[in-house]
């Protein structure tokens, strides 16, 4: 082989120290290379699988989150009509409260018109009674009983009343 130019010897201890530098290298450098590349695979292949179970519970949320917006929305539907009926209620109840106070009212105002009616009456019962004796006096020009006289007007005011009602 030196006919060539290949020194055995050179050739054998160039073998020799690319077997060295390669087992060096493969010890020192192509294992801890391959470890970290298998872990950053692993972390990877992790956080792919967090975040395909992050999307299934983003959907699964977004789903119950529009469960609970519908649920929602009913119960404010129901609270809405239950508070229309209330109003409706109270309404209702409010005018039947009015009406009854604007009848005990009218019925009170006719009470006192009855009241006063009746005290004018009397009144002019008394005042025309006063008059007649009076006037029977000024007639007569003498006093006359005046019990007699009032005890006469009111029995002819009262003949007169059974008259006015037939």
């Amino acid at each position: 082989m030196e006919s060539i130019g290949i020194n055995p010897q050179l050739l054998v201890a160039f073998l020799i120290n690319f077997l060295i530098l390669f087992g060096l290298l493969t010890a020192v450098l192509y294992k801890p290379i391959l470890k970290m590349l298998d872990e950053r695979q692993a972390k990877i292949k992790e956080s792919l699988e967090q975040a395909e179970k992050i999307k299934e519970q983003t959907s699964r949320s977004e789903e119950q989150i529009k469960a609970a917006i519908e649920t929602a929305r009913k119960e404010g539907q129901v609270i809405i009509a239950h508070a229309s009926q209330i109003a409706d209620k109270i309404k209702e109840e409010a005018k039947e409260g009015a009406r009854k106070e604007a009848d005990v009212i009218i019925n009170k105002a006719k009470d006192e018109i009855k009241l006063e009616r009746d005290k004018s009456i009397a009144d002019l019962r008394s005042e025309f009674a006063n008059l007649t004796v009076l006037a029977a006096e000024k007639v007569i020009k003498e006093s006359l009983d005046s019990q007699k006289h009032r005890k006469l007007i009111d029995d002819v005011l009262e003949q007169s009343k059974t008259f006015k009602q037939n």
